[in-house]
């Protein structure tokens, strides 16, 4: 499923957080968002999931028309995950993981046993089988974002938006979490600090600086000393990291 975007204007107040930005996600596509804080990455996605209303512009998947359709549709082929999942209530893991459900089925309808063999095989995928009667609130902040994950996986979404999931977790959840997605082969649009997992992850990266796309292009494009100067205000050496044969960078002030 391919997602496009074009002419997206955000504001915010009285600010515009978001000025004409387009952008287009191939079938099975990686591609990343990458920005300082501040540049409009997430307010960007959020337009796109219809967690703000943008005052221009359109959003496709294939040809539904996210902004004008249900949010029940559109959950049916779009998933996301959050960078911040905390519930003022508690379920088990397991019960988390079903909600990814709601979206195909009808009011109090119950769970069928497709929906558990679903459910199972999405907590197969994040390793989480072992946790599903645990409860959510007791789980770590890790552990916490792979059932997220593993909820989403649940809707069987066709397309996924990754809005910045990976900012408070350490190394080995970051890659736990976009190893996991990669894998699904869906086409997945993912805001991202690191650069080193932007250069690893994305076949396709849009550089996005004050509400505008900056730059956009492959990795190698787009992961400039130049461009990263722009963005960033810090020096920078790229090289290939001999261990991954991906870029790598050397920052100094």
């Amino acid at each position: 499923m391919e997602l496009t975007a074009q002419g997206i204007d955000i504001r915010l107040g009285k600010k515009d957080i978001v000025k004409q930005v387009s952008v287009q996600v191939k079938a099975g596509q990686f591609v990343g968002l990458i920005g300082p804080n501040g540049c409009g990455k997430s307010t960007f996605l959020k337009g796109i999931y219809k967690s703000l209303v943008p005052q221009k512009g359109t959003v496709f998947l294939d040809e539904l028309d996210v902004l004008n359709t249900t949010e029940k549709k559109v959950s049916q082929r779009l998933g996301v995950v959050g960078q911040f999942n905390e519930m003022s209530f508690d379920l088990t893991v397991h019960q988390m993981v079903m909600l990814g459900r709601t979206p195909h089925k009808k009011l109090l309808e119950a769970d069928k046993q497709e929906d558990f063999a679903i459910v199972d095989e999405a907590l197969a995928r994040t390793n989480l089988l072992d946790y599903k009667d645990r409860s959510y609130q007791s789980l770590s902040g890790g552990e916490k974002q792979r059932v997220i994950l593993a909820r989403t996986i649940a809707q069987q979404p066709a397309f996924m938006i990754l809005d910045e999931p990976t900012n408070h977790l350490d190394i080995r959840y970051q890659l736990e979490i976009l190893s996991c997605v990669k894998g699904l082969q869906i086409g997945v649009l993912a805001a991202l600090h690191d650069l080193e997992m932007a250069a690893h992850y994305c076949d396709y990266l849009y550089a996005v600086k004050e509400g505008q796309v900056f730059a956009h292009g492959t990795p190698e494009e787009v992961l400039t000393s130049g461009t990263i100067e722009a963005l960033y205000h810090v020096k920078c050496q790229t090289y290939q990291n001999p261990v991954t044969n991906r870029l790598s960078f050397a920052f100094g002030l």
